[in-house]
């Protein structure tokens, strides 16, 4: 894991295996960025035009290499793209800083330890360069040989950072316990199935909640089977592996709000008796993403120590085509006691979010949000790098959005239109688990709506397009499991402990 710390050394004069400086595309070429001062002296005040010369101009995502000169400790300069030169008086976004940090991270696999130098003297930068350099040297290697590759970079030292200011301190903590989280979240996703079914999450589950001090509570199949969840049985019948409904809860004293996260926790998706067609199926061990992201998101913000309540609601289940398979045409009775004719078994995931939404409900939290790779509709939507928000509150879903944009992670606001409702009307039960074929996102969206407690404010979160990433890392975004919605899921515990959400 990749230890993270701050440092009052400048640049020029922390000893490490790298020195990462930014640098910012302006008008008349490539410009130095704050932070990076003492290195460019000495170069005589002339590494911008260097850069220049080997091809560099400061766009987002560029790396280049080269020699430090006498007056620098570290033995080499990773100089990284910034993007866009900010106007006077104003500063690089987040965003900018993550994704930079997240590029010299990936830069220096193999380095032991690297200086950041990049824009951070304010507790806001050294949050988004912390976090951005901790997702960026992420790397799954569990199943490969030791000598497969690079190991992460060790450690990453902000300079210009002051350790023992306490808001510098804080952000540095907040960079570390989302940072890993989501790189816990990563993990999981990447684990293929045959490692990662519901009883080994749940499993993870209890030890981590030994260790980080939240309570967990497992309903296995006949606990599930006693309480009438026939949407997590229903899906996970035709699996070797029994379905699973887990749930945690971290508490504090002084709480005075109370959040309920629900994920989808499909550990592997075939698509039962409506089987997958080839090219579909191979990483459907990413489908119990939403899960992974409201445990992340549950562990972190017990390592913070937030003053909120939290219940998480994991939905566990394999969804494959054995005998004893929910078949397309049977009727499932939900634990809200609804009954729901099953259409399309691959429409699994709003099933099993479904009993849990109704059970998480029980409780009357201020409100819920639901976490789930949900439905192809959503890409085909929004593309594969932003989840859609569906809420039964205007309001709430603007915060969402906002705080998902604060956080880097891109998203876009969904309605959930009324007269879609009635196209999953179904003649043999209360409702059926599919509609119209067009606009098929929002119609899961609006099925999830029917399981929310009256009176609850809710919001549902699809986060298909960007919890698995198929093409070249970039950024700090890896090839695999992103961690998508956890750093959301904290932004919103974090402003419910602060009285700012609700």
């Amino acid at each position: 894991m990749t230890a993270l710390t701050l440092s009052t050394s400048s640049a020029a004069a922390l000893r490490a295996d790298a020195v990462v400086i930014g640098v910012a595309k302006g008008p008349k070429g490539p410009r130095i960025a704050p932070g990076g001062e003492t290195v460019d002296s000495a170069f005589d005040g002339k590494l911008a035009a260097t850069l220049e010369t080997l091809g560099a101009s400061g766009a987002e995502g560029e790396v280049t290499k080269l020699p430090a000169p006498a007056g620098v400790k570290a033995p080499v300069v990773v100089a990284v793209g910034l993007g866009e030169e900010p106007r006077d008086g104003e500063g690089f976004d987040a965003e900018a800083l993550r994704k930079a940090a997240g590029v010299a991270a990936r830069a220096l696999a193999g380095s032991k330890k690297a200086a950041f130098a990049l824009p951070a003297s304010d507790p806001v930068g050294v949050e988004a360069v912390g976090t951005g350099a901790l997702l960026g040297a992420y790397a799954f290697t569990t199943y490969q040989a030791k000598d497969g590759g690079k190991a992460p970079l060790a450690e990453v030292s902000i300079t210009g950072a002051r350790p023992r200011d306490k808001e510098h301190k804080a952000a540095a903590e907040r960079a570390t316990a989302v940072g890993v989280e989501v790189n816990r979240a990563r993990d999981l996703i990447n684990t293929p199935s045959n490692d990662l079914d519901p009883k080994a999450f749940a499993a993870a589950v209890q030890t981590a909640g030994k260790e980080f001090g939240f309570s967990v509570e497992v309903l296995d199949e006949k606990a599930l089977a006693k309480g009438g969840y026939g949407g997590i049985l229903g899906v996970g019948q035709g699996s070797a592996t029994p379905p699973r409904l887990v749930r945690l809860a971290y508490t504090h004293a002084k709480a005075t709000r109370t959040l309920a996260f629900v994920g989808k926790g499909i550990t592997y998706d075939s698509g039962g008796i409506s089987l997958k067609p080839a090219g579909h199926n191979e990483t459907m061990k990413c489908d119990m993403s939403g899960a992974a992201a409201v445990f992340a998101a549950i562990v972190a913000s017990a390592k913070l120590g937030l003053e909120v309540n939290l219940t998480g609601w994991l939905a566990l289940a394999e969804n494959m085509p054995g005998g004893n398979a929910t078949r397309p045409g049977d009727v499932l009775r939900m634990y809200s006691g609804k009954t729901v004719e099953v259409l399309n078994t691959d429409a699994e995931g709003r099933l099993v979010l479904a009993d849990a939404l109704a059970r998480a409900s029980e409780e009357n939290p201020d409100a819920i949000v639901d976490v789930a790779t949900l439905t192809g509709a959503m890409v085909l939507a929004l593309g594969e790098g932003r989840f859609g928000i569906m809420s039964n509150d205007e309001g709430f879903r603007t915060a969402i959005h906002t705080s998902a944009l604060a956080e880097g992670e891109d998203s876009w606001p969904m309605p959930l239109p009324k007269a879609l409702r009635k196209t999953f009307d179904s003649p043999t039960a209360d409702i059926a688990n599919m509609g119209v074929r067009m606009g098929g996102g929002l119609i899961a969206g609006l099925f999830l709506k029917e399981f929310v407690g009256e009176g609850i404010t809710w919001a549902h979160l699809d986060i298909a397009g960007p919890a698995f990433h198929e093409g070249a890392p970039f950024g700090y975004t890896p090839k695999g499991g992103t961690g998508s919605a956890v750093r959301t899921l904290v932004s919103l515990a974090r402003q419910a402990a602060d009285g700012d959400l609700l």
